[in-house]
Formats: structure tokens, sequence, C-alpha cells
């Protein structure tokens, strides 16, 4: 039995994997509903481990429950987006201040270098929008706040599917790019003053792209 549940527990996580990662590639559009039997049919499975799927990612803000029709693919308003974006940006700014008191860290700091390289390499959008998410982790992990840190992982998917509009817009990965290089040299450097503004700015910018994006 127990070994049961453990299988069951394992194929719904991957069926929750599956499902966002085709919201977040756009795949499946907001709005669009979920069909069970679909899932079930594609992992030769019961309805159960795809509804438990379906269960995770309403939890994760991804997916919503409607009366009468079922699952679909949460709707983002504009409020919405802004607040996500917005509580990054919080976020990321009292990192900065953590970072201040305590320095930086050489292996965080060697792991945000391996996935610069490796975000210069990925020309697909769902890749880079991970690496990009990983690099911001390492930033929120270094400044020592267990607080912060949890915060941040709940913003999870749906700070994720939101970057991925902003990546799509023509041009935004190579600046990307470019501002991940000025913000690992600052870090390295230790000039917090010029990374804080930075990254104020990166983080306007995204919000500014979003909007062009929802227009």
């Amino acid at each position: 039995m127990g070994s049961t549940k453990l299988l069951n527990n394992a194929l719904s996580k991957a069926i929750a994997e599956h499902i966002s990662e085709q919201i977040i590639t756009g795949i499946l559009k907001p709005g669009e509903k979920l069909v069970e039997l679909n899932y079930a049919q594609e992992y030769g499975t019961s309805r159960a481990p795809v509804r438990e799927a379906i269960y995770l990612l309403t939890i994760e803000g991804l997916v919503e429950r409607i009366p009468r029709k079922g699952a679909i693919v949460k709707e983002y308003t504009e409020n919405e987006i802004y607040d996500l974006l917005e509580i990054r940006n919080m976020l990321e700014n009292m990192a900065m201040e953590r970072i201040k008191k305590h320095g930086t860290s050489p292996e965080l700091l060697m792991e945000m270098s391996q996935l610069l390289t490796d975000m210069k390499k990925t020309n697909d959008i769902q890749s880079y929008t991970q690496l990009n998410h990983s690099f911001h982790m390492c930033l929120i992990k270094m400044s020592k706040s267990e607080t912060i840190k949890a915060m941040y992982s709940r913003l999870g998917w749906p700070l994720l599917r939101i970057q991925s509009l902003s990546f799509a817009n023509e041009g935004n990965i190579e600046k990307s790019i470019d501002e991940h290089e000025t913000i690992l040299q600052l870090l390295n450097e230790q000039n917090m003053t010029d990374l804080s503004i930075l990254l104020q700015k990166h983080n306007i910018d995204v919000i500014s792209s979003i909007q062009k994006k929802l227009r």
C-alpha cells in the first residue's frame, strides 16, 4: 500500500510538472480547460493522479477551479501580475540589504557564473526563464535569510510564467544577459550601491516589458 502511494505521488508530481511546462511555454493558454481524461490516457493511468496533479497546480497558483467548468489555466489580472513583480522587487531589495551586512558568497558567485554561461548558450525561452530564476535565487540565498528565501520561493511557478512572457519579447533575452553580466560583476566587486540601482532598474524594465505584452 505504501509503495503504491509513493508511486502515485511521484506520478502526480510528474504530471504537474508536465502541465506547468505547457502553461509556461504557452502551449496551454490562460482560460483553457484541463481535461483529466486526456492526461490520464497520455500517462496510462487513472484520473486520480491527474486530479492530484491539478490540485498541486491550484495550490501553486497556475490553475484555478471554476464552478461548472472545471480546472482551467489561471488568467492573471494586470494587478496580480504587477503585484507579483513588485513583491519580487521588494524581496530582492531586502536581500541586498542583508548581503551588504554579511558580504558575498564565493560558492554562490561561482554558481551564478555557471548559470550565466548556460543562459548565454540557450535559445529556448522556457530554459532561459528557469536559468534566470535560479540566478536570482542565488542572490536570495546570499542574503542568509530563510524568511526571504521562503517568501521568494512561494512566488514559484506564477513568477516563472510571468517572466517567460517578458523574455518572449524580441531582444529581451540579449538585454537580460547583458544586465546579468553586470550584476555578477558588481557582486564580485562588492559594489552594492550600484548593484541596488541596477536591480531596481532591471525589475522596472521587466514590468514595462509585461505592460507592452499585455497591450
